[in-house]
């Protein structure tokens, strides 16, 4: 099995084998992201030598694999007949594989299109790591995100469509102290149009080197400290209507806030309102990312 390049996975995937499909990021404009910005360039690995990696994995690990995620960022990028290949031969060298996800943002969901989606669906692709980040317009052109609020309830849906579950990224604190509350309104509103299955809570925090670092710098992008996140987060919790699966598996986040959603909203609200109670210096501090 062979890597190149940063290999991240989400938390969610920490039992699952990975085997790297493509290589960088293709959209590598995101200005909190530091993850591919120094290279490599982005491409996508030949299926024949994915496959071969595929069974090199087997001969290694059996039958105890029974989840696959497949770096590096925005894979669903990648052509469809390369993928519907190495997703077919997946299934078929792991037999008793249960889940096959990727990382796909908005942009590149809607490239692919219904048929493609659909066609990587029947291929076993079941799940889609989608960073949403936010579902304010201003927030999305501000961080280069590469799509628009309707783009990316679009891009949500079509996920729906073609029977591909989506795990969506929120990141709370992206809109400064003074977007906290248009933030967590817009993003809650484009849920409850997007209806994903999951729902995972990342909390702001400058990464080095980044072009979002310099302004917090230089005192153009004011951070909400952990009380504002808090109460942001309540606020996006008032506003969510959709039914999902809400986790907080991230070390950046102040509380870890997990349940099913709408039945544990009430007791996630108080949750939130219990944190509130707390001193802001009984959070974790203040930190520049390095990774």
């Amino acid at each position: 099995m062979r890597y190149e390049g940063p290999i991240y996975r989400p938390p969610s995937e920490a039992g699952s084998l990975l085997i790297q499909a493509t290589v960088g990021c293709p959209h590598n404009q995101c200005t909190f992201c530091m993850v591919y910005k120094k290279g490599p360039k982005y491409r996508a690995r030949p299926a024949a030598e994915v496959i071969t990696d595929l069974e090199a994995a087997r001969a290694t690990y059996g039958s105890r694999v029974q989840t696959f995620f497949f770096p590096a960022g925005n894979t669903i990028a990648a052509p469809t007949d390369s993928l519907e290949q190495i997703f077919e031969a997946a299934g078929r060298i792991f037999p008793e594989l249960r889940r096959l996800t990727v990382y796909g943002s908005a942009k590149y969901i809607l490239a692919k299109g219904e048929t493609d989606l659909r066609r990587l669906a029947a291929a076993g692709l079941t799940r889609v790591h989608v960073g949403l980040e936010s579902g304010h317009d201003r927030i999305l052109s501000d961080i280069r995100k590469g799509a628009s609020r309707s783009e990316q309830i679009r891009a949500g849906q079509l996920l729906k469509t073609a029977g591909i579950e989506n795990s969506t990224y929120v990141m709370l604190g992206i809109g400064g102290k003074f977007m906290s509350a248009a933030h967590a309104l817009a993003t809650a509103t484009a849920l409850n149009e997007i209806l994903p299955e999951y729902v995972r809570l990342r909390t702001f925090v400058p990464k080095a080197g980044t072009p979002l670092l310099h302004k917090v710098k230089k005192g153009y992008f004011i951070m909400a400290g952990p009380h504002d996140i808090l109460r942001e987060t309540r606020l996006l919790l008032e506003n969510l209507d959709a039914a999902t699966s809400l986790r907080s598996d991230h070390y950046t986040n102040y509380i870890d806030l997990s349940g099913e959603l709408p039945q544990d909203k009430d007791r996630l609200l108080r949750q939130i309102d219990e944190a509130l109670e707390r001193p802001e210096n009984t959070f974790r501090p203040f930190f520049v990312g390095t990774e």
